[in-house]
């Protein structure tokens, strides 16, 4: 069977789906792996280390996904007037999608009307079994880890206290706010580089993860926030109500910091906004607020998407899309294995092919399509 790689076109994307590492270890599964020219270049990976690995290196979509029965992708496949290849109409009939996909009704019945078998991996359940094919959970770590290197860039004085003849320069004051897998990865990389680190969030069990890698938390508490998760791991919607309480504990605490990074995101929503005008209007001059959940919509007001902005009072707004991305080889070298654990977990050994229970709960989770027909319970008809 043939396994095709194609090239992100997006301009905001440097990531790619499938690297030499795990190329050589889909050819071992009875694969033959086509990649098209220059997918990894903006991920450091060139097209001769992909040949080296046993891959086919096609000179343009068209050749790789010819005869193609599993396609691999960061984002989803372009489709016509949305760039120059549409590359949509190019996959085989029948061949397998494997990306994250950002799956609505819309996309659903355009991937069945093209007998595609669509695969959104972002629509994985976060079940102890699936930890290793999260590609959300892979991403975000490093989303996390990037912004906090992104702040201390743009931070004009140092993250640690440095003692100095002439003086001492005391450790930024940082706020995370989001304790999930960006949220925990931005305390822990700031407390590396000596910040004196804060958190909130408003899910239960939040407090003491935060309190485990040695930052204090900050919050409101109430009934509400004590069943603010889902079965699932992600923060519910949370009331008016609760949100203008925390917002006040919020607002008390982010004066007195020097970097804020935002993290917080509803699963299916537009990111909730937790810092507002009057916070940012209360920050000093040359602190900085890195919001993750730009893509979301951000979690600043001040946030403008895909920008770096400068308040009239001199905060720094980060607001860059896709984070991930910002750090694409270490993002693409997880993403890959991501989809190769998938990949790997449902291969028929004696079919040299991909076998996907329908009664299979990740299966049942990341099919949106499957034989010309509209699969998942989000999106079927009826």
């Amino acid at each position: 069977m043939r396994l095709a790689v194609l090239k992100e076109r997006r301009a905001d994307e440097a990531r790619v789906a499938a690297v030499p590492e795990t190329v050589k270890k889909l050819i071992a599964l009875g694969l033959t792996v086509a990649v098209e020219a220059g997918a990894g270049l903006t991920a450091g990976f060139p097209d001769a280390a992909y040949a080296e690995a046993g891959a086919e290196v096609a000179p343009d979509a068209a050749a790789a996904l010819a005869g193609a029965g599993i396609v691999l992708k960061v984002r989803a496949p372009l489709s016509a007037g949305e760039g120059e290849v549409d590359e949509l109409a190019l996959i085989p009939r029948g061949a397998l999608l494997i990306a994250t996909l950002g799956a609505d009704k819309e996309a659903a019945g355009r991937y069945a009307a093209a007998g595609i078998d669509a695969a959104a991996m972002e629509m994985l359940p976060r079940i102890t079994r699936a930890q290793s094919m999260d590609v959300l959970s892979s991403q975000a770590n490093l989303a996390g880890y990037r912004a906090v290197v992104e702040a201390a860039g743009a931070f004009d004085r140092g993250f640690p206290m440095l003692m100095t003849a002439a003086g001492t320069i005391p450790a930024a004051n940082v706020l995370v706010m989001g304790a999930g897998v960006a949220g925990l990865q931005a305390i822990a990389t700031a407390r590396r580089l000596g910040g004196r680190v804060s958190a909130t969030d408003v899910r239960p069990a939040a407090k003491e993860e935060i309190k485990s890698l040695g930052a204090s938390f900050v919050g409101y508490e109430d009934d509400e926030s004590r069943a603010a998760q889902t079965a699932g791991g992600y923060a519910k919607p949370m009331s008016a109500e609760f949100l203008a309480k925390q917002g006040e504990v919020v607002a008390a605490a982010i004066g007195k910091m020097d970097i804020v990074v935002c993290t917080a995101l509803v699963q299916g929503r537009r990111a909730p906004i937790l810092v507002t005008e009057a916070m940012v209007a209360s920050m000093k001059p040359g602190s900085v607020i890195v919001d993750i959940a730009s893509d979301a919509g951000g979690n600043c007001a001040a946030t403008k998407p895909g920008e770096m902005v400068v308040t009239p009072n001199g905060v720094k707004v980060l607001g860059f899309s896709n984070w991930p991305a910002r750090i694409p080889a270490a993002a693409s070298s997880l993403y890959a294995r991501n989809l190769l654990t998938f990949l790997t977990t449902f291969w028929d050994k004696d079919a040299s092919a991909p076998k996907l229970p329908a009664e299979d709960d990740l299966v049942r989770g990341v099919m949106l399509t499957r034989g010309g027909q509209v699969v998942h319970a989000n999106f079927a008809a009826g």
